[in-house]
């Protein structure tokens, strides 16, 4: 084993190596350190899914419940009525039948603008947020929840419980709620007297009922940022994932054309959430629109987790064009998307980008140097550890360019440019369409060389040619030992 590892430091190296007793010490003791990587902390199992999820479903909330069951509901175009539907897999949702579970009222409260729906399971009762207006004055926006007591939400009666009451009664919507070192939340937008924004974010405290806070409400985000003032000074949409130590808040910004984001608050895990200056907005939108994949307007998310109980999963709505036709509130094509969150290697989460519709893309990380995955960088191939260019690093599989029971590994930032050889070289590269490059970018997928659990990738027209890396660049070569064989073996994430 070590002597297989002073042969992989040489060779990393590479020709400007001097083989001197302290650069050779010096080596040693890399190889040592490697020798002993553990699997990053963000490995999480593969997930694949297809995009969009649900047409015509705009602020989409999606909750895994201990029954088994995922459940949808989101905004739809009418703005009249909730929905839900409910699946064993996050994919199933996609063709689950859909039930409307309450419609709005005739007249008075409740009567218009039926928005953004959150289903939550509270003290054995389920539970869903969602803001509203009135006929006859549309714009009258505060925030309401319903209860049903039925095991099953598809069944039994729901049960008004009324405004969600603030410090003051003003424009409210986007209520969602959570639970932090056993004190639950209540986080949500809402206008303020003297603020120049239409919404700012908002949290307060829950007592014994999930539809009253308790005590005041704290401001923790006003939209000042350019990219949170294009169309509209808006911070809303907020959802909560905890993890590694800290509390991350999501929220929506802008108006809900092109130019609608994704931006993010931190706090730490063991600070006092109900203070302004615990909160730390991240400069930058972290999921924004993106034209080499056609998702515009990507925002009003939740989180919830894969069927494998690891992997976070990120569900928002976006649409796959840029230009709308008139008042974007009033246009449908808000689809529900979701896609894998990675986790970088200091503990905050990677959003990349909202990928193409179709096949959601996987990374691949290096099996025998754990901390390295794939990616592009100029065009060529190779691993790098903590590439937090997350779609650098991300690809989808799909059917091979060459046929023949093939795979071709695409580019999640660059579709239409994939993997392939040439001189044994590996290249990210625009498909040209010729037979040479189809040929070039297939590969058949084989169980790991090295580990039954990961992935090789065989030449398609270089039989006996692996995909594998060497120097920390991708090759195709053919394999013999077992460092070859570990160098073109690859864990799916």
């Amino acid at each position: 084993m070590t002597r297989i590892l002073l042969s992989r430091a040489a060779r990393c190296a590479g020709r400007r190596f001097l083989a001197t007793p302290i650069a050779l010490a010096a080596v040693v003791g890399v190889i040592l350190a490697t020798a002993f990587v553990a699997t990053p902390a963000s490995a999480a199992p593969a997930v694949r899914y297809t995009n969009p999820l649900a047409a015509q479903r705009a602020d989409p909330h999606i909750f895994k419940h201990t029954d088994g069951y995922y459940y949808l509901t989101a905004t739809v175009p009418a703005y009249d009525r909730i929905v839900l539907r409910r699946a064993t897999t996050l994919q199933g949702l996609a063709s689950a039948p859909e039930t409307t579970i309450w419609t709005r009222h005739s007249s008075g409260e409740m009567s218009a603008h039926i928005w953004a729906p959150e289903i939550h399971f509270i003290n054995g009762r389920w539970y869903i947020y969602f803001a509203a207006g009135r006929a006859d004055d549309i714009w009258r926006i505060r925030m309401y929840a319903l209860e049903n007591s039925s095991a099953n939400p598809l069944q039994g009666g729901w049960t008004e419980r009324g405004q969600i009451t603030t410090n003051w009664d003003s424009f409210a919507l986007d209520a969602t709620t959570f639970v932090h070192n056993g004190q639950r939340y209540l986080a949500w937008a809402q206008s303020e007297s003297g603020i120049n924004a239409n919404s700012s974010l908002y949290i307060a405290r829950m007592g014994a009922n999930p539809w009253q806070i308790t005590g005041s409400q704290v401001r923790i985000s006003v939209p000042t940022l350019a990219w949170e003032t294009r169309g509209y000074r808006v911070n809303e949409g907020p959802a909560v994932i905890i993890r590694n130590g800290r509390v991350f808040l999501t929220y929506s910004a802008s108006a809900t054309d092109a130019n609608y984001c994704i931006g993010l608050l931190t706090a730490n895990a063991s600070a006092n959430l109900l203070n302004p200056s615990s909160w730390t907005k991240s400069q930058s939108p972290v999921f924004a629109s993106n034209s080499r994949t056609s998702q515009y307007g990507p925002g009003h998310n939740s989180f919830t987790v894969a069927e494998d109980g690891q992997s976070d999963i990120l569900v928002y709505h976006d649409r796959n064009y840029e230009n709308i036709s008139g008042d974007p509130l009033n246009n449908p094509d808000r689809r529900t998307r979701i896609q894998k969150v990675y986790w970088n290697a200091d503990g905050t989460p990677n959003f990349g980008i909202p990928v193409a519709d179709g096949v959601t893309p996987y990374r691949l990380r290096s099996a025998n140097l754990p901390d390295r995955y794939v990616r592009h960088y100029d065009y060529r191939a190779r691993i790098d550890a903590n590439v937090t260019s997350l779609a650098d690093s991300q690809f989808r599989i799909v059917t091979g360019l060459g046929g023949s029971g093939s795979v071709s590994l695409e580019s999640a930032n660059f579709p239409g440019y994939y993997l392939r050889h040439r001189s044994n070289e590996v290249w990210v590269e625009q498909n040209d369409g010729s037979t040479q490059f189809r040929n070039d970018a297939s590969f058949y997928q084989r169980n790991g060389l090295a580990d039954s659990a990961g992935v090789s990738f065989e030449s398609l027209n270089f039989v006996g040619r692996y995909l594998r890396h060497y120097d920390h660049l991708l090759h195709t070569q053919p394999v013999s030992t077992a460092t070859d064989r570990a160098d073109a073996t690859f864990f799916l994430e």
